[in-house]
């Protein structure tokens, strides 16, 4: 500021542009629907890969749309991307930026799939035997008694609709992943703890965080979040990282 430079002019470029499209897109979930009559998040959120509302495109529109319905999904995300982004685009570059915050967006996706692949035939079962008052077994032989048949799978595709995630957060953990490599022992001030911790010891610590909760997830104790989502981006930017570290891209500092 001293310099005559706002604070925006001072924020790299991708960082920026990655924020005001994000900010963008929520407002735009929050006035559209008015005027089309439905939820943005049912074109662009991402859904499981056998629901109806599914598309390949999806994948990558799904990390720029929020919750409309809580502001702080949107500010903690964009918070951290400005906070931790700024210093990694400034690191890689704005081109290697953008392609490892893309990457580990898709990468977060391809595991949230892999994730419902694996729990959403039980997850389906427990809705229809509570909506419906019936026991466990009678619930699963009828949707396997559905998969049988065309239209019984065109009906469970519908019902697999309920399953969407949005947000940036996937991409926004392989950012913090990638602080958490490249300036291990930066201190970072977190809330409610009194001193500075490690970047090194805070990433090692949300990844065990979303580990725990993510299995009791797959046990039936959800909590609403793409918990394995947020692993995804962290794993593939672990091998982004550790690929360009191994290759020299960093010229050995880190």
């Amino acid at each position: 500021m001293q310099s005559g430079n706002s604070f925006f002019s001072q924020i790299p470029p991708v960082t920026k542009n990655l924020i005001i499209i994000n900010l963008i897109v929520w407002l735009a979930m929050f006035i559209l629907p008015k005027h089309l009559g439905t939820d943005l998040a049912d074109f662009g959120g991402l859904h499981y890969i056998s629901a109806s509302d599914f598309n390949p495109a999806q994948f990558l529109t799904y990390m720029f749309m929020h919750d409309t319905r809580s502001f702080a999904h949107i500010f903690f995300n964009m918070f951290s991307l400005w906070m931790f982004g700024m210093t990694l685009e400034r690191t890689l570059g704005s081109a290697r930026f953008l392609f490892y915050y893309i990457s580990c967006g898709v990468g977060a996706a391809i595991i949230q799939e892999l994730a419902w692949m694996l729990t959403w035939e039980d997850t389906m079962v427990k809705v229809l035997a509570n909506s419906n008052n019936i026991d466990f077994p009678e619930a699963k032989a009828y949707i396997n008694q559905l998969l049988m048949t065309a239209d019984g799978k065109e009906i469970v595709g519908q019902w697999l609709n309920m399953f969407v995630t949005i947000g940036a957060s996937g991409a926004v953990y392989g950012i913090l992943l990638a602080f958490g490599m490249l300036f291990p022992n930066a201190p970072l001030y977190l809330f409610f703890i009194p001193v500075p911790v490690k970047a090194k010891w805070m990433v090692l610590g949300m990844g065990a965080i979303e580990v725990l909760i993510g299995l009791s997830e797959a046990a039936g104790k959800s909590d609403g979040i793409a918990h394995f989502a947020h692993l995804g981006g962290m794993i593939f930017g672990f091998f982004i990282i550790l690929y360009w570290k191994k290759k020299g891209s960093f010229n050995g500092y880190y």
